[in-house]
């Protein structure tokens, strides 16, 4: 990216946008600011995410929104070469997955703490704050990944087993080793994402994913089948693209240097604080994301219970859907984690109101044109899943889910956007209530009741996760609405 030298001093902020030694940012008070603090080079993307909220979320969330989809994308051409291979072997995946998502779920978190934590250090203008930070991500991601892998790799074959793999396990543990052997990768290129987007470079960030992924869907059908590995080939490949991306990532930190952050172990100086500010929004990121699989768990259970197995094959392929709808939603909201840690770091806290409700605007917009042509076309994406005489009778009921699934919609945007904003000022663990209360006591409380209690049956699950959704998002949006006015009058 290109660097402009812009004067610090000619930022129009008065004295009281200043960061004290003890400001919100995260710039540790102890440590020593640049000495040519008013003359620092800024990359285009820092350039974009210090000055206009709005236009900085609109420009951050466009390549986001592209790579996230072609991610999802990817997943499902690797269900589909997999499933070539029988039943057993996509079981086998499947048994592999719970594991696999907690790293996901790992590499995701800890890249939304270096996002916050970096770009609250770009807001209070502490560039030694930010190159210390990105440095305690990587010696961060270094060191769970060590665990992590060791752990899996030594009890793998127990763990797969009390997961119920069974006579799959073989073909499971061929799997799971050679994709956890990677798990250094995975975890460094999602905290490499994150310092990525920490510094409104987003478009490097999608041309990162789009080769890991297009990697991954060409190396796929050769080693799975021509080379003849099998299982083990769709683990290589996805071993392999995370690989090239890695390198890749490395060149332009260490040997490009045209990022804003700089990698490199002379501005690493231990301390505690950066950690926490780090770890205080990456953990509870990544304890959303096993929330939010274990709702996934309780909610086919009650399905199971009131409607059988088909009820959860309804279920999981509509929910596909879905998520594939909120990408450019979510896209919004991981744009607003940055552009808020800015602006908190700058104690700019009227562009954090500016940020939170521009943002749910947006998100709105894009829910009504999606909720829309959901229901519109509903009957015809029904049919993606239910192609085969064996599940064409699934299709009537996948279409009405997602077509109360519309409403869902609506209301995601102001709990999403309001969520990102806490994680973008590094309050990860209010973040993280937002989910449990939505998830655990809302959408698993409301389904319970209107399914079973109520008699609803399967539409009462659906519209439980409606309720749930609607009631989660009202109490983080007034919470978020608080809290930004009692800071702001705090200035």
């Amino acid at each position: 990216m290109k660097k402009d030298k812009l004067s610090l001093s000619n930022d129009k902020s008065s004295s009281k946008d200043k960061p004290s030694s003890s400001n919100p940012s995260g710039s540790w008070g102890d440590e020593k600011k640049e000495t040519d603090e008013d003359l620092v080079e800024k990359t285009e993307g820092v350039a974009l995410i210090t000055g206009e909220p709005k236009k900085a979320i609109i420009k951050l969330s466009g390549p986001l929104i592209v790579a996230m989809i072609l991610m999802s994308a990817y997943n499902l051409v690797d269900a589909i070469w997999v499933s070539g291979l029988g039943g057993n072997a996509l079981a086998a995946v499947g048994f592999v997955t719970p594991l696999f998502m907690i790293l996901v779920g790992l590499s995701n978190g800890i890249g939304a703490g270096a996002t916050s934590a970096i770009s609250r250090c770009i807001g209070a203008r502490n560039t030694q704050g930010v190159n210390n930070t990105a440095m305690h991500t990587l010696v961060i991601t270094i060191i769970i990944s060590v665990i992590l892998t060791i752990l899996l790799e030594l009890f793998l074959h127990p763990l797969l087993s009390v997961l119920g793999a069974g006579n799959t396990i073989d073909l499971a543990v061929s799997y799971g080793r050679v994709t956890f052997a990677g798990t250094i990768l995975m975890l460094f290129t999602g905290a490499a994402y994150g310092i990525l987007r920490s510094e409104g470079d987003t478009k490097r960030t999608m041309h990162a994913m789009i080769i890991s992924s297009v990697v991954n869907m060409v190396l796929d059908p050769i080693l799975i089948y021509l080379a003849g590995w099998g299982i083990a080939g769709a683990a290589w490949a996805t071993l392999i693209s995370q690989a090239i991306v890695a390198v890749i990532i490395l060149y332009w930190f260490l040997k490009k240097k045209d990022t804003f952050a700089t990698l490199s172990w002379k501005y690493f100086k231990p301390d505690l604080n950066v950690s926490k500010s780090i770890l205080g929004v990456g953990l509870p990121a990544s304890a959303e994301f096993m929330v939010m699989s274990a709702v996934t768990a309780i909610l086919n259970v009650i399905l199971v219970k009131v409607a059988g197995t088909d009820a959860v094959a309804v279920y999981s392929a509509g929910w596909r859907v879905v998520m594939m709808a909120i990408i450019p939603m979510a896209a919004v909201g991981t744009a607003v984690v940055t552009v808020s840690g800015v602006a908190y770091g700058a104690r700019k806290y009227k562009n954090l109101r500016i940020a939170h409700n521009y943002s749910i605007k947006v998100g709105l917009v894009v829910a009504i044109i999606t909720s829309i042509i959901t229901y519109v076309f509903a009957p015809q994406i029904s049919k993606i899943f239910a192609y085969s005489p064996e599940t064409a009778y699934l299709a009537p009921t996948i279409a009405a889910f997602l077509q109360v699934m519309c409403l869902f919609y609506i209301f995601v945007p102001p709990g999403l956007m309001s969520s990102s904003v806490f994680q973008g000022v590094g309050k990860g663990i209010t973040s993280l209530i937002f989910t449990v209360l939505r998830q655990l006591l809302f959408v698993a409380l409301f389904a319970y009741i209107l399914a079973i209690t109520l008699n609803f049956g399967q539409q009462g699950v659906w519209w439980g996760i409606v309720a749930g959704d609607i009631a989660g998002s009202a109490v983080a949006y007034t919470w978020a609405r608080l809290y930004i006015s009692r800071i702001q009058k705090q200035v």
